[in-house]
């Protein structure tokens, strides 16, 4: 089952709604990170090139307050936009209303309107039917290329679609949403063989869905950082002040036991006895960590093991990091971990997003890797739901083909 992509539909002079993710990280109300603007710019170029006139609405922050508004106006992003474009983006400082409705009206072919943060309306989380109802107005197709909010049921990402879908209007992905569900694919498939998963990170809670499906479908399931330690305890080792998730050991326990011998655990650890002002760091001796200390990334002893168990493997996937990999003291494991993985001869090696994407990219690997994902829930969520999102199961399928799910 195929999505119908922009290639799929007619696009000369029809107004067309582009979900993007400009989600972006600000520092002083600058952008400090523009990956993702860089990574929509294909999709809006061709839609522009092909003589549409382009709507893009995003979300950008969590929005409580009128505080949050003011950090998290949308406005931020024309000027890098519109450099990236080479067109000058026109913006409306709201996302529904008359004056987003004339601007929209008034767009002409090979011109972008950029709405203002979806989330600024209260009913965009709640998939508002009427919010979605009037995003809909005067649109004439709707282009999901949001990868990163794919997973969530908004106005902005699934009840615009249901209107349109409603009124016969057409959907497709985008470029960027393409590249992603194909690379994601090769992964929930899991028909390249040795698959090797590597899961690091802070919470086994965040990711349980994840590592039961990671379970069934790859060969080796490697696990570090922070996770690391409650799959120690359940196995009955000593982990100092390491975090540990009580209420997960006995979820731990029963993956171990399941997973007859597929979970790669650390054989040591670089310890400290403080997270943020450690006056004493050393190596562990074995996967014990003495009751002063806390573990804060994966030794050198296991780092040798988990090159050893990824040499061979003809698929990785990776989300999530070692050990505290912002701080340099900590940073060796996830960065040793990255390199044997993006240096894997042969390899499809896929990063998950988030904080490995993060850390890919400080060390300057990211070159070296298949794919990375600018969605760290959505490439999880991607994963649990065997290749299922509901911002891109509701979008049309390829013309002859159906979704049998």
């Amino acid at each position: 089952m195929s999505k119908k992509t922009i290639k799929d539909i007619q696009i000369e002079d029809k107004t067309i709604l582009v979900r993007v993710d400009f989600n972006v990280p600000l520092k002083d109300g600058q952008i400090s990170d523009d990956n993702r603007i860089v990574a929509a710019i294909p999709t809006i170029k061709y839609l522009l090139d092909n003589n549409a006139k382009v709507v893009l609405c995003s979300h950008l922050g969590k929005i409580k307050n009128e505080e949050d508004k003011e950090k998290n106006n949308l406005k931020v992003v024309v000027p890098r936009l519109s450099e990236l474009l080479g067109v000058e983006v026109k913006f409306s400082n709201e996302v529904v209303g008359e004056s987003a409705s004339n601007l929209i009206k008034g767009l002409k072919r090979g011109e972008v309107l950029l709405l203002q943060n979806t989330r600024f309306e209260p009913g965009e989380s709640k998939n508002d039917p009427d919010l979605a109802s009037k995003l809909s107005e005067g649109i004439d197709v709707f282009v999901n290329d949001a990868f990163g909010s794919s997973h969530r049921k908004h106005a902005s990402t699934y009840g615009v679609v249901e209107v349109l879908k409603g009124e016969g209007k057409e959907s497709a992905i985008g470029f960027l949403v393409e590249k992603e569900v194909k690379a994601l694919n090769r992964c929930v498939e899991a028909k390249i063989k040795p698959f090797v998963a590597v899961l690091g990170g802070a919470k086994v809670s965040d990711k349980i869905k994840v590592i039961d499906g990671l379970l069934e479908k790859a060969d080796k399931l490697i696990i570090g950082g922070a996770m690391s330690y409650t799959f120690l305890k359940a196995l009955g080792y000593e982990i100092g002040k390491s975090r540990v998730e009580e209420d997960q050991i006995e979820y731990a326990k029963n993956c171990l036991d399941k997973a007859k011998g597929k979970i790669i655990l650390p054989i040591d650890h670089i310890i400290a006895d403080d997270f943020q002002n450690p006056t004493k760091i050393n190596v562990s001796m074995d996967q014990n960590i003495n009751e002063e200390y806390l573990g804060v990334d994966i030794g050198p002893r296991t780092i040798n093991y988990f090159k050893e168990e990824l040499n061979g493997s003809k698929m990785v996937f990776w989300n999530g990091p070692m050990g505290v990999f912002e701080v340099d003291n900590f940073a060796n494991g996830t960065k040793e971990i990255a390199k044997a993985i993006g240096s894997l001869e042969n390899a499809f090696s896929v990063i998950g997003g988030g904080d490995s994407a993060a850390a890919s990219k400080k060390f300057g690997f990211s070159e070296l890797f298949s794919h990375i994902s600018t969605g760290g829930g959505a490439s999880l969520e991607m994963i649990e739901n065997d290749g299922h999102l509901p911002g891109i199961d509701i979008i049309e399928d390829k013309q002859g083909e159906h979704n049998e799910d």
